[in-house]
């Protein structure tokens, strides 16, 4: 007579153990590369404002080609008037990729200039940070060069002394 032998039950799932061992390894590589990508979004926030920075810039000095002068101070956040056709208005009006708002400046202090203030509007940004885009853009030293800070809470790159 033949011996009738059984098998162990088929398994059909994980052990409580086996989940949280994934859990566990999932959630140390989410802490390894959670970090990563936000490092990333800062640089690309500091490209995308320097990016903007030179295309508003650049409009402004086409403006003064065409024109035969720099526009006016439009105030911090307003289009200067006359330059509408030369910049993306809602972009201009938006705000920065870093925080505050666009603005231009002439005879002032700075003669003139195109940049951020940081007026409350979005995040406000410390030295350390706009001297990482300083470097970007110029030397590194937010008080000389293209790049400087003024009264502290605006930044713009200089066109004209």
């Amino acid at each position: 007579m033949r011996r009738r032998v059984i098998a162990p039950p088929a398994r059909r799932g994980f052990t409580l153990v086996e989940v949280l061992i994934v859990v566990v390894i999932l959630g140390v590589l989410a802490a390894i590369v959670i970090p990563t990508f936000a490092n990333a979004t800062q640089d690309t926030r500091k490209t995308a404002f320097v990016q903007e920075l030179r295309v508003f810039r650049d409009a402004i000095l086409r403006y003064e080609i065409d024109q035969g002068q720099l526009p006016p101070d439009g105030g911090s956040g307003s289009v200067p008037s006359g330059l509408e056709p030369y910049v993306n208005v809602d972009q201009w009006q938006g705000g920065t990729p870093i925080g505050g708002v666009w603005d231009n400046e002439t005879a002032d202090v700075l003669g003139a200039g195109m940049g951020v203030h940081f007026d409350g509007t979005g995040q406000t940004r410390d030295a350390a940070y706009m001297t990482d885009i300083d470097r970007i853009i110029d030397d590194g030293d937010t008080a000389t060069g293209g790049f400087r800070v003024f009264g502290g809470d605006r930044y713009y790159t200089v066109l004209r002394e």
